[in-house]
């Protein structure tokens, strides 16, 4: 790294500065390079809270789309269209372009980094088949999420894609699981990797990807207001011209909210 390099060894120090001087001129150096070495450090390690600001909130990141399109009017049900094969088709979109979001930043996101799964003062968990809270880093849990969402939406029976076959009696419940599950994906990449997918001029992608994402699930009553509050800065200011999304605030445990709300960690 560049830091590593900018303090002189002893033994080539300048002959005719005083020990004094050349003291402060080696605190000087050593400021500068902790300066820069915390720069390019990754994010979601431990940082002082006035470093946490939302880079992805400031209004020049906010504007970023690659269209204008009123997502609105594409997330409504069209005529003639089964409610579950509308549910399915797009659950399966927004599953592998999520997942494609997520592998751009993958190589930033590893188990020294995040060593949990979270986004502002909120901590998820998985729970494997058996109901058990699996406590994990945020890789893990991306991993753990991918290959569920994947195995389900490649069953037959219950993503059925032949004529003929019917939708499970639990397909909804099912959806909204999965949305629960691809939010915390994108929430975690928004907190924890939004330099990284700034630096790869791919945060208009991300940010169409979330409004999109929101107004559907939003639409069909998919995710529960308290699970996404969280996020509600950014939802207000993505989707306020994209559909009327208003904040679900409730402050529940998801919030990020009010005075003091990273002062401690919650748990999901």
């Amino acid at each position: 790294m560049l830091g590593d390099h900018c303090s002189l060894p002893e033994d080539q120090a300048l002959p005719s500065q005083s020990p004094q001087t050349g003291l402060c001129c080696k605190m000087v150096l050593q400021a500068v390079s902790k300066m820069l070495r915390k720069s390019k450090a990754k994010p979601n390690g431990k940082k002082p809270a006035a470093e946490e600001r939302k880079a992805y909130l400031e209004p020049e990141h906010t504007k970023a789309r690659i269209t204008d399109f009123q997502f609105k009017e594409l997330v409504v049900l069209p005529r003639e269209i089964d409610l579950n094969e509308w549910l399915a088709s797009n659950t399966t979109t927004f599953f592998h372009h999520i997942n494609l979001q997520y592998s751009t930043v993958s190589e930033f996101c590893t188990g020294e980094t995040c060593q949990t799964m979270a986004v502002c003062n909120t901590q998820y968990y998985w729970y494997d088949e058996r109901g058990k809270k699996v406590k994990c880093t945020a890789p893990q849990y991306v991993d753990f999420v991918m290959s569920s969402v994947q195995k389900l939406v490649t069953d037959e029976d219950v993503f059925p894609t032949k004529y003929g076959r019917e939708f499970p009696s639990s397909f909804e419940s099912l959806v909204r699981k999965i949305c629960r599950h691809l939010f915390h994906v994108l929430a975690h990449i928004y907190w924890a990797h939004f330099k990284e997918t700034l630096a790869l001029e791919l945060h208009g992608h991300l940010n169409t990807l979330y409004v999109h994402f929101i107004l559907f699930a939003r639409e069909f009553n998919l995710l529960d207001p308290k699970e996404t509050a969280i996020m509600d800065d950014l939802t207000e200011v993505l989707c306020s011209g994209a559909g009327g999304v208003h904040s679900g605030g409730s402050g529940d445990g998801a919030s990020s909210g009010g005075p003091g709300a990273q002062n401690h960690v919650k748990e999901r």
